[in-house]
């Protein structure tokens, strides 16, 4: 398309929230993370070293893709998949890793610690973009439009449940279903679908007693103070006394070994003992002008595949705030999902910050609003 040649200037109020929420993740990291690195690791900046060094890498990709013209990434998608598969694959070899947990969901090269299901996140809306996008003409039948990235998102879904790491399976199946309804999925297929997806999903909820046991304390938290129950209570004590404005940053005393990984999946509490309801609001008010000019990107996208990729990466990073907003407040079971660009996760903000890049990229060629079928 001979409109891809006018690129302009990106969008600076998304990338403007998008560095806000930087500078505050780094913040909250060294004030959540300081005494238990300091007690665990002998460096109270032991945390905040890692996730600078990321952040910095992170900003560098981001960069990279957002001068990058985004249609080169459909003719790479089938590549990009691949590779998706096969750092899945290697979590189950020698190079994986728990990292001192159960679960075996990194991948250790010496030095550098990935965890492959923050790409395959990516990965899958990139592969469905494109896949879509070419094939979006055929979407009514399901054979020929929808079947081959679902049957490959299903897959993934397998492997990253067998880590296990549920939580993230989900989102990544949601992602790429999510993707397929933007490209114009009939609702009798959508409906089929879901209810299909329901017997597994409970399967697999059942399976394990860890899960079950996960969802009868988020009914009553209390009944295992010292168990089940324990993450959630200790998340809802630091937020009770944060109040309107919060005890002051670097004061909480959740975080002073009663909240489990207050730097990382918890780290909401924190802000929310620290900043207070004015603090926790500002925090997601900047989620909220991400998420509104990501979708507005995704409804001025030049093509198909630029809405459908832009709103793929706009959802995917609303859907894990209100996952982990909504896990901290006790509003649903605990799962491992982190807070975009504030969690402490090397893998999580650099793999964010390349799909920021590409949405920033998409961007710079956005239209005045184009209908569905203008776009094929």
């Amino acid at each position: 398309m001979d409109n891809l040649k006018t690129a302009r200037e990106s969008d600076n109020t998304l990338l403007l929230a998008v560095l806000i929420l930087l500078a505050i993740g780094l913040i909250m990291v060294f004030s959540a993370s300081f005494v238990v690195a300091g007690e665990n690791h002998g460096d109270p900046y032991h945390f905040l070293k890692r996730q600078a060094m990321w952040v910095a890498l992170g900003l560098l990709a981001m960069y990279l893709f957002s001068r990058i013209q985004y249609k080169k990434l459909k003719k790479l998608s089938l590549l990009i998949i691949l590779l998706n598969f096969i750092l899945l694959g290697l979590i189950f070899t020698g190079f994986g890793s728990g990292l001192g947990t159960e679960a075996k969901r990194w991948l250790v090269f010496g030095p550098v610690i990935v965890q492959p299901s923050e790409f395959s996140k990516l990965a899958f809306i990139i592969f469905t973009a494109a896949y879509m996008s070419s094939r979006s003409l055929n979407i009514k039948n399901f054979w020929t439009g929808s079947f081959i990235p679902l049957v490959l998102v299903c897959g993934a879904f397998y492997m990253i449940n067998l880590q296990p790491d549920l939580g993230t399976a989900i989102v990544v199946l949601a992602s790429c279903a999510l993707v397929i309804i933007f490209a114009g999925m009939p609702f009798s297929q959508m409906a089929g679908l879901s209810l299909l997806c329901l017997p597994p999903l409970a399967y697999f909820t059942i399976k394990e007693e860890y899960r079950m046991q996960r969802i009868f304390t988020y009914i009553d938290p209390w009944t295992e103070p010292t168990g089940s129950g324990y993450q959630i209570i200790q998340s809802l004590y630091a937020l009770g006394p944060g109040h309107l404005f919060g005890a002051g940053l670097g004061r909480s005393t959740q975080k002073l070994f009663y909240l489990p990984e207050p730097h990382n999946d918890f780290i909401f509490a924190v802000i929310g003992e620290e900043l207070g309801f004015v603090g926790a609001v500002v925090i997601l008010l900047l989620y909220l002008v991400l998420v509104w000019r990501g979708f507005l990107v995704a409804q001025k996208a030049p093509d198909l595949f630029g809405s459908l990729l832009a709103g793929g990466i706009t959802f995917i990073i609303a859907a894990q705030v209100l996952i982990n907003v909504a896990v901290v407040t006790g509003t649903i079971p605990v799962t491992g999902i982190n807070l975009p660009f504030i969690s402490a996760g090397g893998s999580s903000v650099f793999f964010t910050l390349i799909s920021i890049g590409i949405l920033l990229n998409i961007s710079r060629y956005t239209q005045e609003k184009k209908t569905l079928k203008e776009f094929k």
